[in-house]
């Protein structure tokens, strides 16, 4: 069983990671949600065209509060529109705007504001008052009123009905509905004389656009229409609006003569068109009466408020932001000529399988064929998403989310992607491994490199050094050269690369190295020469990240530098630890043009051990699987009763080199330390 599961563990995977995306849409979070709405969105901005409408808004625009002064106005001006408005003969006014006070001029707030006696004000009381007033020309007119869901009751609120008769077939539509426990209206003597209330409530959305709403919605336990639907009742002269459901909740909602699919919850899809500034008419305008006499003629009209100090502006799928009051208008038009857009279960189980289908195709697809065909595969299958998810919503106006299927077969193929690349990179290895030549060149490395290291048993009383290879050819090296009886130069370094480059760049190296020293040059001016040689050697890409010194054993002065390379470790007979830094980049990568480029550091290395090493020490891995790092050196040091170079490198090398069939890198250490500075005889 194990071998089946290593031999397919990339199908394993796949339809592990497949599960658990198919898992994700079937929950479809509110991230998920998001994905989708990319193409909805996408759908509505390619497609948003003008049109003629047959609603008309009023507008209560700047120019309007510039005339008729602070909102909300006066129930006499509304009183005056609506009179103008009703010599037109429109099929339906609706108000997106609340009265959910009495008018601050009416005769009994002027007495209250101004703490008149009513028996004084006998005339004052007998005058009709603008609520009155506007209550009259609503129930003249074929008038609307808003209500909102509120889950907080209101002060001002009577115990409000629908006007609309809710008849319901196949079920309770209750059930499926969304409900609020409280409602936020007018004042009851302007609902009482209107045709119709009409609800304003949108569905919270995480981004703030409104993509749907719901056309039927509960305020305490009472059903109630929404504004556009209820403009249509009004409008076509109906009293009941028709609710069928079948066994997932509603499935149409009707408005004689019109009928409108909708989802389970009574909720549709808004196709927006793109704004018209025509289909807008200045409030002040109306009042005035400057519009055409049959401007209003058959025509539903909605009256609300543009004025961006009046906060009722809303983002749409567009990428625009329009008056709230355009939603409704868009509405309207949707249920009058059907162009409404549907998501319909049927097609959310149509969009799972299409997504497992395709994303099966392309990840075996991914595996069987070369990669050139797989990524032609992978970016015809996201074509035909698209060519489906635009065919389906220009010609059946049905939302297919094409974005979280692109998602998926964008993810199955990646990985596809990947374990060819671990199938294919494997081949390759195992066939470079084979090749034979591979191996006489690592062969010449390798005898090239152990070639270049010295030997310096004489001096590991106070100079010891060992380089332990992670295979057969290092790219790390070191060397001592002795230049006098008292004074030595030394140096450990670690080569970018591998292979014959690598070791015919340390052969340079340590030639120039060997040269420069043996004439007695300063520290800084080997360096300097050691540098501009490699980078005349012009070994592409090639650098060396190396400590370099010089040490006089009778003084004690110690002159180094730190080119680019680990921290050179330092600590005293009391293991006081100190970690000196580098100071200057590789060599080998810019040219020096004096040697004031060359930056050197000098210390006194009497009762002090100086230790250097590359990467390969405090990267390498214990054990226990855990990195040795510099607290591990630090550790290993902390543990010695006796204090050499040779046990310092040793005990690190022992530590490390524990056994492993291949080291992660290359083992290589120096320590100095002068207090026994007595050459060892060969025997």
């Amino acid at each position: 069983m194990k071998q089946i599961l290593h031999k397919h563990l990339n199908y394993v995977i796949f339809s592990l990671l497949l599960v658990f995306l198919i898992f994700l849409k079937i929950i479809n979070p509110s991230f998920i949600k998001s994905i989708s709405f990319l193409s909805f969105d996408l759908y509505q901005k390619v497609f948003a065209e003008k049109k003629n409408s047959e609603v008309v808004i009023i507008d209560i625009d700047e120019k309007s509060l510039g005339k008729f002064g602070q909102f909300p106005w006066n129930r006499i001006v509304f009183a005056e529109i609506l009179d103008k408005l009703n010599q037109s003969n429109p099929k339906a006014i609706g108000f997106d705007i609340f009265f959910t006070e009495k008018d601050k001029q009416s005769p009994d707030a002027i007495i209250q504001s101004y703490g008149l006696i009513p028996s004084d004000m006998a005339e004052l009381q007998n005058l009709k008052s603008p609520d009155d007033i506007f209550a009259e020309k609503l129930k003249e007119s074929k008038s609307i009123i808003a209500v909102l869901g509120s889950n907080v009751p209101s002060h001002s609120n009577y115990d409000r009905k629908a006007k609309a008769r809710f008849l319901s077939k196949g079920g309770e539509p209750k059930q499926f509905t969304y409900s609020y426990p409280y409602s936020i209206g007018s004042l009851e003597v302007l609902e009482k004389n209107v045709k119709g209330l009409g609800s304003i409530s949108f569905l919270d959305q995480l981004d703030g656009i409104i993509r749907s709403l719901p056309l039927i919605v509960q305020f305490n336990k009472k059903m109630y229409p929404t504004m556009g639907l209820e403009m249509v009742r009004v409008g076509s002269e109906q009293k009941n609006i028709y609710v069928e459901l079948n066994e997932v909740g509603i499935k149409r909602i009707s408005a004689r003569p019109h009928k409108i699919d909708s989802d389970p919850n009574g909720i549709i899809w808004i196709k927006y068109k793109k704004s018209d500034k025509n289909q807008y008419i200045s409030a002040g305008d109306v009042y005035d009466g400057k519009f055409q006499t049959d401007f209003f003629k058959d025509k539903y009209v909605l009256i609300g408020a543009s004025a961006q100090g009046l906060f009722d502006l809303v983002k749409t799928p567009l990428g625009v932001t329009i008056p709230g009051v355009e939603v409704h208008a868009n509405v309207i038009e949707n249920i009058l000529d059907k162009s409404y857009l549907v998501r319909n279960p049927n097609t959310y189980i149509f969009e799972l399988l299409f997504s497992i289908f395709v994303a099966v195709i392309t990840f075996i697809l991914s595996q069987k064929v070369k990669p050139k065909l797989s990524l032609s595969i992978f970016f015809g299958n996201i074509l035909a998403i698209i060519i489906i998810g635009f065919s389906i919503y220009k010609f059946r106006s049905e939302l297919v989310d094409m974005s979280y299927p692109i998602f998926i077969v964008t993810a199955t193929f990646l990985t596809g992607l990947y374990f060819r690349f671990i199938e294919e990179n494997k081949i390759a290895l195992d066939n470079l491994q084979k090749e034979a030549k591979l191996l006489k060149e690592r062969e010449l490395a390798a005898g090239v490199q152990k070639s270049l290291f010295p030997d310096i048993s004489k001096f590991e009383n106070f100079i010891f050094a060992r380089n332990v290879p992670a295979r057969d050819v290092s790219g790390d090296y070191f060397d001592v050269v002795r230049s006098t009886p008292e004074e030595y130069f030394f140096t450990l370094a670690d080569v970018s690369g591998k292979g014959v480059k690598a070791g015919m760049y340390m052969a340079k190296a340590s030639s120039i190295f060997r040269t420069l020293t043996n004439l007695k040059f300063p520290l800084e001016k080997v360096v300097f020469g050691v540098n501009n040689e490699l980078v005349e050697a012009k070994f592409k890409g090639m650098f060396v990240t190396a400590v370099f010194g010089k040490l006089n054993i009778k003084t004690g002065e110690l002159v180094f530098i730190n080119a680019g390379h680990e921290s050179i470790l330092t600590f005293d007979q009391n293991k006081n630890y100190e970690y000196i830094k580098s100071e200057m980049p590789p060599i080998g990568i810019i040219k020096y043009f004096t040697e004031s480029m060359v930056k050197s550091n000098t210390m006194n290395l009497k009762d002090k051990t100086f230790v250097v090493y590359t990467d390969g020490v405090t990267e390498g891995y214990l054990k226990n699987g855990e990195e040795l790092g510099a607290e591990g050196v630090q550790k290993i040091i902390d543990g010695m009763s006796e204090v050499t170079p040779k046990n310092i490198v040793e005990s690190i090398e022992k530590e490390l080199n524990w056994g492993a069939e291949k080291l992660r890198d290359d083992i290589t250490c120096m320590a100095i330390n002068i207090n026994n500075t007595e050459l060892i005889k060969k025997k």
